[in-house]
């Protein structure tokens, strides 16, 4: 009897297809201090339990680059420290990645959490691209710069649904000069706000990168928090996690 269509005989097998390697996204993110008191604290948010990334954990806001980061006016510039370590092991070198990066981490965080970081003495940008960045211009809030601190750079390891090449920029909370209300919220990427100092912060529901990076920015603090200081880099190197400095 001759073979049928779903005999192991039938045909040869066919060859394994590769997964390709996902796609790894320039990200920013942004730590907002309140130095205010005895104790620093850091503002969190939760993202909302349906995302299938992280879902239901506490973050700090940020998220990708967007077309209109790239062309929104800005106020200050990063410090010569920060833009050469951003630019550090970035292959093919990116132009004006280090500016671009700071003004979507300070775009993503207005998006999650109303809050805009900037400055109120220059008036509003003379343009400004849709979206997002055109609620600035209404408030009269030009993004500042001069105001951000690089503090970390992890990339997201193999094997998670998603992988970002993720910078950390820091910011005092006396940045914050506006804010559009009920943007946080149950339907919201993220469902509640919260300060808390270091120590609290640590016991909520984190990323494992998050927690690292809680440690590196008390040591940070603790050092002086001077924009001199090296930037850790956190990225999985022939399965080892690794840290280096930039």
């Amino acid at each position: 009897m001759a073979a049928g269509p779903t005999d192991d005989t039938s045909a040869p097998a066919a060859p394994e297809r590769k997964k390709r390697p996902l796609r790894i996204r320039n990200a920013a993110t942004l730590i907002i201090l309140d130095r205010s008191g005895d104790r620093p604290k850091v503002l969190m948010g939760r993202r909302h339990a349906g995302h299938k990334f992280m879902p239901g954990l506490f973050v700090f806001p940020g998220g990708r680059i967007e077309l209109g980061d790239r062309s929104m006016p800005v106020a200050g510039t990063l410090n010569d420290r920060a833009e050469a370590a951003l630019a550090e092991q970035v292959h093919p070198p990116l132009f004006h990645l280090g500016r671009v990066l700071a003004l979507a981490a300070i775009r993503e965080t207005y998006e999650e959490t109303g809050l805009m970081i900037g400055s109120l003495d220059y008036g509003p940008p003379e343009t400004a691209p849709p979206g997002a960045w055109s609620a600035f211009r209404e408030a009269g809030v030009m993004p500042d710069l001069e105001l951000l601190q690089f503090v970390a750079r992890a990339i997201t390891p193999p094997a998670r649904p998603k992988r970002f090449d993720t910078r950390f920029f820091a910011v005092d909370r006396e940045a914050v000069v506006a804010e559009t209300p009920g943007i946080v919220g149950p339907d919201s990427e993220l469902t509640e706000l919260a300060w808390v100092d270091l120590t609290e912060a640590r016991r909520l529901d984190l990323p494992r990168i998050t927690g690292i990076v809680l440690d590196e920015l008390e040591a940070r603090l603790e050092a002086g928090f001077s924009p001199m200081l090296p930037v850790p880099f956190f990225r999985d190197v022939d399965g080892e996690h690794t840290r280096e400095e930039l």
